[in-house]
């Protein structure tokens, strides 16, 4: 591959990963299906949302596509790299989430971007990964997750899974509780090692292994019988992913700044949510389980990690 930037070459491969992404839920959900509409925009751009709401098994999913052209970054793209506001752009992304409706089942969000920037010397850049927000933990899925995502970055390195693991880790937290948002991933962003084709090496790298990181968990879990309690505590807990999104991410932010149509950017956010004031789970309980054991950071694969078989 010629290590000139090729965005035509990330736009179809962004775009044939959603229509993977979308078959394989619809597969996995055995009910619903995605529904969105194609929305050119000035320049030569286009706007796909896909969403799944109500399914058996998926409440909702929203897996997007958008190819954005435009005659100035918007600020959340240049507080990191304020040389480039004022220059034209051109911005291609997938991303995703699922809020599953079983309890047990985690959820999941994926994002992968590519930015040019149309400045005296073109400047590009790809950012992107995925991480995993469970509500109750089981060991066994957590070290798959991260064997998947290790897995994603070993052609590319053998500290890469390391360090998009630690950069997850410090990406997805609430400063305001103090708490991460869940149990990681692998995150990256102004990545061009190695110049362009290396980059979207392992720009697919990532993508593909999205699938295999994620569908075993959910089938694992799709099915196993949950209560009221279950239910209540999962909802408690899309508050958080709720707060993150809407305080937090750069994405989110970046969606809104650029006029990107409101239902797709917020299109991330859970169905049903819920807060309650100073709300503590009991000690011993599966649900105290989660915040003492699976949410703070720790080594799954591939380096010391706790392995405590009764969170199977």
């Amino acid at each position: 591959m010629s290590d000139t930037p090729d965005i035509t070459a990330v736009r179809e491969y962004f775009g044939t990963l959603q229509n993977t992404i979308c078959a394989r839920f619809e597969q996995l959900d055995g009910v619903g299906h995605f529904r969105g509409s194609d929305t050119p925009s000035a320049g030569g751009g286009l706007a796909r949302p896909r969403v799944l709401e109500g399914g058996r098994h998926i409440e909702k999913a929203a897996v997007q596509f958008t190819h954005s052209v435009g005659a100035s970054l918007p600020p959340a793209a240049t507080e990191r790299n304020p040389q480039l506001a004022g220059h034209g752009f051109q911005a291609v992304a997938i991303s995703l989430i699922v809020h599953p409706l079983n309890p047990y089942v985690p959820t999941t969000h994926m994002n992968l971007r590519f930015f040019i920037v149309e400045a005296e010397t073109p400047v590009w850049y790809f950012g992107g990964g995925f991480d995993l927000t469970p509500y109750y933990g089981f060991v066994d899925d957590c070290v798959h997750w991260h064997r998947e995502a290790s897995a994603a970055c070993s052609p590319f390195g053998d500290a890469l899974y390391a360090e998009l693991k630690e950069a997850c880790d410090r990406y997805f937290y609430l400063p305001h509780r103090e708490e991460p948002r869940g149990i990681g991933g692998i995150f990256f962003d102004d990545w061009t090692r190695g110049g362009f084709g290396p980059s979207f090496a392992f720009v697919r790298s990532v993508g593909d292994r999205f699938l295999p990181a994620y569908a075993p968990i959910f089938e694992r879990r799709m099915n196993a019988p949950y209560s009221d309690r279950q239910r209540d505590f999962q909802l408690y807990r899309r508050g958080r992913y709720a707060e993150f999104n809407l305080a937090i991410d750069r994405g989110t932010k970046y969606g809104l700044q650029s006029g990107r149509r409101v239902e797709s950017v917020l299109a991330s956010l859970p169905p049903l949510a819920v807060w309650r004031y100073d709300y503590r789970p009991e000690p011993g309980t599966p649900e105290a389980d989660l915040y003492e054991r699976f949410l703070p950071p720790k080594w799954w694969v591939g380096g010391p990690r706790l392995v405590d078989k009764s969170g199977d």
